[in-house]
């Protein structure tokens, strides 16, 4: 990355990772900001630790570009990648309440039927500051939270670098799905390949549209570090897309992509 984002780490930018924890100790893991579990009948309790290895990778991800950035963690995802729409509500409103600028959501679904618990959860977040990012489609099918008017939605584009984000229009075309329909939504292309694992090959790895959105966050973080005026959906956007104009929206080990 050339200047202005090459000295920046996302230091001031509070991100809440919901997903599924994280493994205490991992090497590629810095330092948190604690956190919170969500059982799927949405009761809290403090057991963190990640049983399924996503969460951690996606936490790896973001604290990969964003060092300095303050990570909370929000556990939704106990024995498998799944829960309930009101668990998530209720992580949102956690990452809210905590002031948290961000709330990462390496998710999505795409029933519709969700729509009246995640909406209200999405709007609420926007009001108290709190940036809801998440996939905005996969494999063709639009996805919630990630769809939804007051979220930041990500997108996979496999060519790009691991270090770098595009913002783009949403012509259902780029992940090489069709959509049916071209609304020109704005959305972030974010490569879906994980930080790597020493010895072990790409294609062996975790990767896909959670680590997009991760990737994303991360480049999202050391934006509003260099921007810390902006706000919400629309000042996030305007930021990145300051930055892509300079041909400087990329971390060091990536070219700008535009």
């Amino acid at each position: 990355m050339r200047e202005p984002l090459r000295s920046r780490t996302g230091r001031g930018v509070s991100i809440a990772v919901i997903d599924s924890g994280v493994h205490p100790g991992h090497p590629h893991l810095g330092l948190l900001a604690g956190g919170v579990a969500f059982t799927p009948d949405g009761r809290a309790h403090d057991d963190l630790t990640d049983r399924l290895g996503h969460g951690t990778a996606v936490t790896a991800a973001i604290q990969e570009k964003a060092p300095g950035a303050r990570v909370h963690v929000a556990r939704v995802f106990h024995d498998e990648l799944a829960t309930s729409a009101r668990t998530l509500a209720k992580a949102i409103d956690w990452a809210a309440e905590r002031g948290c600028r961000l709330a990462n959501l390496s998710l999505g679904t795409p029933r519709q039927s969700r729509l009246e618990v995640l909406q209200p959860a999405v709007e609420r977040a926007a009001r108290a500051g709190t940036l809801v990012i998440a996939a905005f489609s996969h494999e063709g099918q639009r996805q919630l939270p990630g769809s939804l008017p007051g979220a930041l939605g990500v997108c996979l584009d496999w060519d790009l670098p691991r270090h770098g984000v595009r913002v783009g229009r949403r012509d259902g075309r780029r992940d090489g799905h069709r959509e049916g329909r071209r609304d020109g939504r704005r959305v972030l292309y974010a490569s879906g390949y994980p930080r790597p694992i020493p010895g072990v090959p790409p294609t062996r790895n975790l990767s896909g549209i959670s680590f997009a959105v991760a990737n994303a966050t991360g480049i999202v973080a050391l934006a509003l570090d260099l921007f810390p005026q902006a706000h919400g959906r629309a000042g996030t956007l305007a930021a990145l897309e300051a930055l892509a104009a300079l041909g400087t929206l990329g971390t060091p080990e990536a070219p700008a992509a535009v």
